[in-house]
This record gives C-alpha cells, sequence and structure tokens, in this order.
C-alpha cells in the first residue's frame, strides 16, 4: 500500500511538473542574465554560498559552472567558480579529517578508494592536481579521501586549484556563451587555452610524479 501511494504521489508530481512547464513561461538565458544582474551584488554572494554548500555534497559541480557562466559571466562567474571551488574543496577535506577515516571509507567503495590512494600515496601537489584532472573522478568523494589521507591542507588547496582551473574555465565560459553575448571566436579561444592548460598541467604532473611501488600499503 505505502509502495503505490508513494507511485501515485511520484505520478502526480511528474504531471505537475509538466504542465507547469508548458503553462509558466520559460525565461531565456539572456533574461536569467537580466534578473541576476539586476539583483546585484547579493545574487553573486547567494550564488557562491549554494555554489559551496550544495557541491561539499556529492553533487556535480559542472552544473554550477555552467550556471555560474549563465549568470554572471564569464570573468565574474570564473572569480566566483573558482573561488567556490576551493572552499568547498576545504570544506569537504575539513569535514572528512573530522569525522575520521573509519567513518568516511564506509560509504565509499573500496576500489576507487584503492585507486586514489595509490595516486596519493606519494602526497603533495602534483597528487591532488593530477587527480582533480580526472573529469569521471567525482568532486566531493575525492575531497573525503584526500581528507582522510596523509596530506596537508596547503598542498591539497594548491593541488585543487590546479587542477580544476582547466576545466572550471571552459564549462563557465561555455555557460557564458548560453546567453548569446560572447562571440563564437572567443569561445574556441577560451575552451582551448583550457585544454592546452590541462594538457601541459598533465605532462608536468606525468614527468615529475613518481609511480608509487606498493599502492596496497597506502590503504594500511
Amino acid at each position: 500500500m505505502a509502495g503505490r501511494t508513494k507511485l501515485i504521489t511520484g505520478l502526480v508530481l511528474v504531471v505537475a511538473a509538466v504542465v507547469a512547464a508548458i503553462i509558466l513561461p520559460i525565461p531565456s538565458p539572456a533574461e536569467l542574465r537580466t534578473m541576476a544582474q539586476d539583483a546585484g551584488p547579493a545574487a553573486v554572494a547567494l550564488f557562491l554560498l549554494a555554489y559551496v554548500v550544495f557541491t561539499v555534497l556529492p553533487l556535480p559541480r559542472t552544473v554550477f559552472n555552467l550556471a555560474a557562466g549563465l549568470l554572471l559571466g564569464e570573468v565574474v562567474g570564473v572569480v566566483v567558480a573558482l573561488t567556490a571551488t576551493a572552499l568547498s574543496g576545504v570544506l569537504g577535506f575539513l569535514l572528512a579529517r573530522g569525522l575520521g577515516r573509519e567513518v568516511v571509507l564506509r560509504h565509499l567503495h573500496r576500489a576507487p578508494v584503492r585507486s586514489v590512494n595509490a595516486r596519493l600515496a606519494g602526497g603533495g601537489v602534483l597528487a591532488v592536481a593530477s587527480l582533480r584532472l580526472i573529469p569521471v573522478i567525482p568532486f566531493a568523494p575525492l575531497s573525503y579521501l584526500c581528507g582522510v589521507s596523509s596530506l596537508r591542507l596547503r598542498p591539497y588547496l594548491i593541488g585543487t586549484a590546479l587542477g580544476s582551473f582547466p576545466g572550471t574555465v571552459a564549462v563557465v565560459v561555455l555557460g557564458d556563451a548560453l546567453t548569446g553575448t560572447t562571440p563564437p571566436l572567443l569561445v574556441a579561444c577560451y575552451v582551448v587555452f583550457a585544454g592546452l592548460g590541462a594538457l601541459g598541467l598533465l605532462r608536468v604532473i606525468r614527468t615529475t610524479q613518481p609511480h608509487p611501488a606498493e599502492p596496497e600499503r597506502a590503504l594500511n
């Protein structure tokens, strides 16, 4: 009975959402930008707070980076997104360190933990940056794993900033382009520069970071 009630409730919510999408006017990207600009500094502050709070949870940063470009523009959007990324990364790191290793690892799959710990075995800025450059590794869980590792906060923060920079800039600029106010050639240049930055950083990491000989010991 309870399962049927939940199913009916879900269907009602879906139907209500569809009806609302048809009836209510949906603002265009340019209109959303105008609304954010009209709100002034309050919009920037609220967006920064929402970005930090929600990305400490396992929610994708890509959505917030797109929204930063869409609502705030390329320059302010990049500054806010990078600032929020650093704050979110630090909060996730400190939260995991405060909760303790056993609490965090109980909620993470063992195979990813082993792989990430193998990368972190050498420690340092480049180890963190190399992991932040890999798109398939979620932001928040990696912050938690770094928090329960032996990494210090400073190299973790620098590595997070370096590794997150290229992808963040590219996605924010893409979000800005959705408003139709950014020249396509400029968007292409930003994306190319971000890609070159990522490739350059990845090359430095691969040529300078030693391969851990005994990754299994990092779990002990």
